[in-house]
């Protein structure tokens, strides 16, 4: 069993900042891509930000310039620090991981539970 743990997300204000994180734990034989991804109300869930285990990063349009993504890879930790928020920021960002189960073959999707992001203009 592998379980994702997101935490940091909450309230924020248009321009301000919050701080996301997402910790692997469990099982684990090898983790190869880690991101986030975010759904609005009544939205499709998207890409936000993605890290390989080379440290090769792809991310949204929308996020360039505002949203870093870092790894801990001896944490088998992810952050998001998010800057610059605005309203159609507000989503529930999911933590997602492929990842070699112990024991078992393969890499599979893991996701989080998600965590609520708002942000008021």
């Amino acid at each position: 069993q592998v379980q994702l743990v997101e935490s940091g997300g909450g309230l924020a204000q248009a321009g301000g900042s919050l701080r996301l994180s997402c910790a692997a734990s469990g099982s684990i034989f090898r983790i190869n891509d880690m991101g986030w991804y975010r759904q609005a109300p009544g939205k499709q869930r998207e890409l936000v930000a993605v890290i390989t285990s080379g440290g090769n990063i792809r991310s949204a349009d929308s996020v360039k310039g505002r949203f870093t993504i870092t790894r801990d890879y001896a944490k088998n930790t992810i952050y998001l620090q998010m800057n610059s928020l605005k309203p159609e920021d507000t989503a529930v960002y999911y933590c997602n991981a492929d990842v070699w189960y112990s024991g078992s073959y393969g890499y599979r999707a893991t996701w989080g539970q998600g965590t609520q992001v708002t942000v008021s203009s």
